[in-house]
């Protein structure tokens, strides 16, 4: 299967304007101007008519992502691999797909009840990011073949999703890393794998081993710049917006983003940041790291 990017988010969220606020404001992204806006919100970073679609719910969660294939022909492809594999699926309606820009489109879930979308080919409106605060770009690819960045999935079905995203899927392996929270010698540790899609990003999915997964669904999102300095404007906004910053600016070891982690409306994080590593996958190997960071990314766990 060729799944060629991360594609779109859904959120869920109990005040919707505080999400418009925090991507506006502080993240700087813009509402689409080519959506409909009155029902839904959506946020535009890129040549894509959109990214993330913040909905009205009872609860603050990110409900699922739309993984995105190439084209047609790789569409239908991944359709008789599912059938294949005895994978259950549902077409998406023409109205929701109309809704969402996209060509065709199918729901199905993974191992652990979490529900996902593949489709193929959203509109792009080449609408010119218009940014409250200033930010001239998301490091995205050419027409956003990169994907909008990546999302690191808690669940408690670690080793059946693994399995799914990399035997069903076709996600790559990337780096695997093995924490350990306390002292306690019978401590099992909690695993993570990272794993890419066919574009060159590091990783587009992160899976984490969570015994009790958090309600929000989501460690955190990554959005990435090509400055900086952005990332420094970033934190300036973080701090006058009175946005929690719950893990200080450091660079990673596996994919060398040099980043600042804060909080969202949803009860997750948002990871911002730049530099990250871009992989010929033809020469890769995949690694086993010890330590998340060469430095920084003090966590503040208050």
């Amino acid at each position: 299967m060729r799944i060629k990017a991360l594609g779109y988010i859904i959120i869920e969220a109990t005040t919707p304007a505080a999400w418009q606020g925090f991507m506006e404001d502080t993240v700087g992204m813009m509402l689409a101007p080519s959506m409909d806006n009155s029902n839904n919100l959506y946020f535009k970073m890129d040549e894509y008519s959109w990214r993330f679609r913040v909905e009205q719910s009872d609860k603050d969660c990110l409900s699922y992502a739309g993984w995105e294939l190439v084209d047609k022909t790789a569409f239908d492809q991944a359709l008789a691999e599912l059938d294949t594999a005895g994978t259950s699926y549902e077409r998406l309606s023409a109205e929701a797909c109309e809704e969402k820009g996209i060509r065709e489109g199918i729901g199905l879930k993974d191992p652990g009840g979490n529900y996902l979308e593949l489709f193929y080919q959203m509109k792009l409106d080449y609408q010119r990011l218009v940014s409250n605060v200033g930010v001239p770009n998301f490091l995205t690819g050419y027409h956003g073949d990169m994907g909008l960045g990546h999302w690191v999935l808690p669940t408690a079905a670690f080793d059946e999703c693994y399995a799914f995203y990399k035997d069903v899927l076709g996600f790559g392996d990337v780096d695997y890393m093995h924490f350990h929270f306390n002292p306690d010698p019978q401590d099992p540790g909690q695993g993570l794998h990272f794993m890419h899609v066919d574009n060159p990003r590091h990783h587009s999915l992160a899976i984490y081993q969570d015994p009790n997964p958090p309600e929000s669904n989501c460690v955190h999102l990554m959005v990435e710049v090509d400055d900086m300095d952005e990332v420094g404007y970033f934190i300036d906004r973080c701090k006058q917006n009175d946005v929690p910053i719950v893990s200080t600016l450091g660079r990673h070891t596996n994919d060398l983003m040099i980043s600042v982690y804060v909080a969202t409306p949803g009860g997750f994080a948002l990871e911002f940041g730049c530099d990250g590593v871009q992989v010929d996958w033809e020469d890769y190997k995949p690694t086993t790291s010890s330590v998340p960071s060469l430095w920084g990314h003090e966590w503040n766990h208050g």
